[in-house]
């Protein structure tokens, strides 16, 4: 199959606009070189028609037509006069010059001119000299009528003119590359800054900075570009931020099933087992798996519909809820929390049929931060209690640990954010802003309740089923 070529064409925005400005000027000088040299060619004809006038008008004054038939009358100046001149009494040839035959193709064509009778011009072509521009003028008496017929050489102005085109060809070549230079010289400092521009941009948003472009004391095309660059830029960052969050709360939610693989298989490996208990082992351990992959699967539909939903704001969804029984979700939470023999859950209901308008996972993923965040400062026990709230449920999680010290509490959902680094407890720093994002995700909200003085106390509100 044989491709059709292709007109080659400059790569860069550079090349392109310094092509189109000299296409321009290249039509534009053309146009005003054939305007130039078609004024210049009248110009030039009208000063040789000028000139045939003049020299009519003077050999007129040698024609005497008084008479009954018109007569040349001799003058000092009679062989000046009588260069390239012809004069006819009707048909009749009276005089013409002496180096012109009577049948030659000048003298024919003076003979044409004569017959008309009026002042006319018309160009010859002969063969020494090639272009001759001949002119008739009459000449009137009250007896007879002559016609004067003058000649002209037009070499000399056709040189001029050819003079003329080949000036304007070269000053035409000389202005375009003149053109084309300054263009591309002007158009590189002009896309200067947007050069700067895009390096700073690829720079910034490999690293993620803070850094932006701003419009202030730019021209309205820079502005524009770089108001364009900065939201990219913060749409980048935005999904880097999402990708880091979204990584650290996969691991500090799978850290907990993980565990409990670890050591039901350390437990299993230290002595021979039974049938029975190498089956509960198993079963442990396919439950945990269980665990991990729902948990994967709700972090990751989370993620996903927060990137299709980027312009729902925070406390709306997309998606219609649906009915979950909070009360068994809540048992099995408490059940499977680390260290629960060392701290005593009670859970407290107003309505065991309550239901929450999310899918159990969520639920899960959501009051579970929260737990064993209870559990992991709490000093003897915990309470969560489920009531009714105008609009949804509310699930408080209360321990009676040491409570969020007064400093932190700006910054208690802040990602990757704790109270004391060397406190003694495990933790990334990730399980509240998890539940937040979740909750809001989902049309409701976690909260911390500062007015709670025995330990802490956080707040789940969510939509009903």
């Amino acid at each position: 199959m044989i491709r059709p070529l292709r007109r080659p064409a400059p790569r860069t925005l550079r090349g392109r606009l310094s092509l189109v400005a000299l296409t321009t000027a290249a039509l534009l000088m053309t146009m005003l070189t054939v305007v130039f040299n078609t004024v210049m060619d009248r110009h030039l004809q009208h000063q040789a028609d000028s000139e045939l006038g003049s020299r009519a008008a003077a050999v007129a004054t040698t024609v005497d037509t008084s008479g009954p038939g018109a007569r040349v009358v001799e003058t000092a100046n009679d062989r000046l006069l009588d260069a390239n001149v012809w004069i006819y009494t009707g048909s009749q040839l009276l005089e013409k010059p002496p180096t012109a035959t009577a049948d030659g193709t000048l003298t024919r064509a003076a003979g044409r001119l004569a017959a008309r009778g009026d002042e006319r011009c018309t160009t010859v072509e002969a063969d020494s000299p090639r272009h001759v521009r001949l002119c008739s003028r009459p000449v009137s008496g009250h007896h007879s009528a002559a016609t004067v017929v003058t000649a002209l050489d037009l070499a000399p102005y056709r040189n001029s003119a050819d003079t003329l085109l080949l000036g304007s060809l070269v000053l035409d070549a000389v202005i375009l590359v003149c053109t084309y230079a300054l263009t591309r010289l002007a158009v590189g400092r002009a896309l200067r800054p947007v050069r700067t521009m895009t390096d700073q941009a690829t720079q910034w948003s490999a690293v993620g900075s803070d850094e932006r472009f701003g419009a202030e004391g730019q021209p309205a095309e820079l502005a524009r570009l770089g108001a364009s660059l900065d939201a990219l830029l913060d749409r980048i960052r935005a999904v880097l931020r999402h990708e880091q969050q979204l990584t650290g709360e996969l691991s500090h939610e799978l850290r907990t099933p993980l565990t409990r693989i670890i050591v039901e298989l350390d437990w299993w490996r230290t002595r021979p087992r039974s049938a029975a208990e190498t089956r509960a082992t198993h079963e442990v351990i396919a439950e945990a798996a269980q665990s991990m992959r729902t948990i994967c699967d709700t972090l990751l539909n989370d993620a996903r519909e927060s990137a299709q939903n980027a312009a729902t704001a925070p406390g709306a969804t997309a998606t219609a809820p649906g009915a979950t029984a909070v009360v068994p979700v809540l048992h099995r939470l408490v059940h499977d929390l680390d260290g629960r023999d060392r701290v005593k859950a009670v859970i407290e209901v107003s309505d065991p049929e309550l239901t929450a308008g999310l899918a159990p996972a969520l639920l899960a993923r959501i009051v579970s931060p929260l737990l064993a965040n209870a559990v992991r400062y709490a000093r003897s026990r915990v309470t969560v209690s489920v009531r009714q709230s105008p609009g949804g449920v509310r699930i408080d999680v209360a321990d009676d640990g040491p409570g969020v010290p007064r400093a932190f509490v700006d910054d208690l959902f802040q990602p990757g954010r704790r109270a004391d680094d060397d406190d003694g407890h495990d933790g990334a720093g990730l399980g509240l802003p998890l539940a937040r994002r979740l909750a809001r995700a989902a049309g409701g909200e976690v909260s911390h309740d500062p007015t709670y003085t025995r330990g802490a106390r956080f707040l789940a509100d969510l939509p009903a089923g």
